[in-house]
């Protein structure tokens, strides 16, 4: 036999390998772990065949406001859109806006009701792998009627979720659009922000969130990736860090090795802070370390303590997954997410290239204060 025929043989032989695995991880069912002891419901809100991903929600002026972005897969694409939508109730859903980015990626959105009017920021993009470059925002009196974006100064600083204790001063966590740089920005009218502190340097750090203390500090969860790689690396974490009024320095309290927490969102109840953001329940190398694309992924619930995360319960999700919204009304948490087909469990780069819909979940704040962290998963 010529070594083309074994060539051919191996090459044959290690195709169908690839396609049987594609296959299994295709058909692969769901595993998410949601503890039967959270209570509540879930439901999709979009689901019309597009990758859509990247939500925030609020509840503004008598309504529920969401927003998604919309594209043909995750990667950077000039079709993508940012939706907003609108409900009464949280289930019904009317889309009342569209943004583009002029020819380029949009992704990201996050909104803020600063003064009576409602901003929304969002992060343009350039690169296929998704590397946004600058924060642009618009403004509405309504909700349905929208400025332009216009571009945020200062350059480069890529905003995620902003917060205010007295409705007065804004603070925006924001990472370098390079990487390896978190901050806090201040603002008093959403439009014009200085820089306020460093909340961490290095470690390929980004997707900084905050959330206010009982005691007035601030607490910040960072996600540490440490390098770009595709399979990700064994060192992958969240920093934890607090900062003291007026928010001028920052004290890393730990780095929680337990997840990357990607795309997240902070919240209080009853003087405890959560968190929803996206979790990969099996990490393990060498092409599985945390952040690997060849990972499944989950979004879920933790418990942010200044000594580490500590794991409550998944939702129904999969694939690309994550990067929610939360409202709390009395005591129920509502919370908007994306996901793939949550009957299936596909590793994130299969999922970056299917369908995804936005996801509601609708929880009881008792029954996620009760689970206590005795579900802990190392």
């Amino acid at each position: 036999m010529t070594v083309l025929k074994w060539l051919a043989i191996v090459l044959g032989i290690l195709i169908l390998l690839l396609a049987l695995l594609v296959g299994y991880w295709f058909l692969r069912p769901n595993q998410a772990a949601v503890s039967d002891k959270l209570y509540g419901e879930t439901w999709v809100a979009v689901d019309d065949g597009s990758h859509n991903s990247n939500t925030d929600m609020i509840y503004w002026k008598d309504a529920f406001y969401l927003i998604h972005a919309s594209s043909p897969f995750y990667f950077a694409s000039k079709a993508s859109r940012l939706n907003i939508l609108r409900s009464e109730d949280g289930h019904n859903w009317e889309q009342i806006a569209e943004f583009d980015a002029a020819g380029e990626d949009i992704r990201d959105p996050k909104f803020a009701p600063i003064g009576d009017r409602l901003y929304l920021y969002a992060l343009k993009n350039t690169e296929f792998t998704a590397e946004p470059y600058q924060t642009v925002y618009a403004v509405s009196e309504d909700g349905a009627s929208w400025s332009s974006f216009q571009e945020i100064e200062p350059k480069g600083w890529l905003f995620w979720r902003p917060k205010t204790a007295d409705g007065s001063t804004w603070y925006v966590p924001a990472y370098w659009h390079e990487h390896g740089r978190a901050a806090l920005l201040r603002s008093t009218d959403g439009e014009n922000w200085m820089v306020q502190s460093e909340i961490h340097e290095g470690d390929r750090s980004d997707e900084p969130a905050i959330e206010f203390l009982p005691d007035g500090r601030l607490v910040a969860t960072v996600r540490l990736e440490m390098s770009d790689s595709w399979t990700g690396h064994p060192e992958g974490s969240t920093l934890i860090a607090t900062s003291q009024p007026p928010f001028e320095t920052w004290t890393p309290s730990t780095k929680s090795p337990i997840a990357r927490l990607d795309g997240p969102t902070l919240f209080t109840y009853n003087d405890k802070v959560y968190a929803v953001g996206r979790y990969q329940p099996h990490v393990a190398g060498p092409f599985g370390w945390q952040g690997s694309i060849f990972g499944r992924k989950r979004t879920l619930l933790f418990l942010v303590e200044e000594d580490g995360l500590v794991y409550l319960s998944d939702l129904p999700s999969a694939g690309d997954t994550s990067y929610s919204g939360v409202v709390r009304r009395g005591d129920n948490l509502y919370i908007s997410y994306h996901s793939n087909d949550v009957d299936r469990d596909y590793p994130w780069i299969l999922g970056m290239v299917s369908p995804a819909s936005i996801r509601m979940a609708r929880i009881s704040l008792p029954s996620l204060e009760a689970l206590g962290g005795a579900t802990i998963r190392e």
